[in-house]
């Protein structure tokens, strides 16, 4: 792809997705535009074997927006990193394509690994704030992992994961348009465990209730007939 396609396309997919963005002039002075601009020409560099300039490019990219993408990582089309300070992509990560991120996702290792020791990422997945996607292993495709979620392990597609450790609360979600990246409105599984143990203990507390009523009724007629319960 050249270079004035490559522009074009990612001022595209900015404005796509970030209705703050008024102009293309605005695009320009974006971080997901500039820390992408790098990764390109370091990550061919990288490929080459030309790993010194490739880290240099890379950590000039860093100091300029905040967000850490490896040279070596592997980035599809359609990428998108919204406010996206303290992003850190490792070296061996894998990203399909119309994958967003937003601030502070972290995709890394576990230190334990050699080889492939970061995350695959497939195609039209959204990640929220904060969440940390660490090890070895496949978040499935049109799947959404929710903010300050920390996975540990694959993901089938079309899921949602939220928690710490994260873990799938939702399956067979549609695809991801572009328009509707949402999210905040993510299940909760504490809440709704909390809720269910609400109504259950509503129940019970009824049910007793009502077999107290019956028993003082017993006690009353037996009363009546000179008879006790001991």
């Amino acid at each position: 792809m050249g270079f004035i396609k490559r522009i074009r396309d990612e001022i595209r997919i900015i404005r796509e997705r970030d209705p703050a963005i008024h102009s293309s002039m605005e695009v320009f002075l974006y971080p997901s535009f500039k820390v992408m601009m790098h990764y390109r020409v370091a990550h061919k560099l990288y490929i080459k074997g030309h790993y010194f300039l490739a880290r240099l490019i890379s950590q000039r990219g860093v100091r300029k927006t905040g967000i850490e993408i490896h040279p070596g990582a592997q980035i599809g089309e359609g990428f998108f990193i919204d406010h996206g300070n303290g992003v850190i992509i490792g070296e061996t990560t894998v990203i399909g394509n119309n994958v967003t991120l937003y601030q502070g996702v972290t995709l890394g290792g576990t230190g334990k690994e050699h080889g492939k020791r970061h995350p695959t990422i497939e195609d039209n997945v959204m990640i929220s704030a904060g969440a940390k996607i660490l090890g070895s292993f496949t978040i499935g495709a049109n799947s959404k992992i929710g903010a300050g979620s920390v996975v540990l392990r694959a993901v089938p597609p079309n899921s949602t994961v939220v928690g710490v450790p994260g873990r799938v609360v939702r399956r067979n979600n549609t695809a991801l348009p572009r328009e509707e990246m949402n999210h905040t409105d993510l299940p909760d599984p504490v809440r709704e465990d909390i809720q269910n143990l609400q109504e259950s203990n509503s129940v019970l507390t009824n049910r007793l209730l009502e077999l107290e009523g019956k028993f003082r009724e017993l006690q009353k007629d037996l009363g009546k007939k000179g008879d006790t319960i001991e």
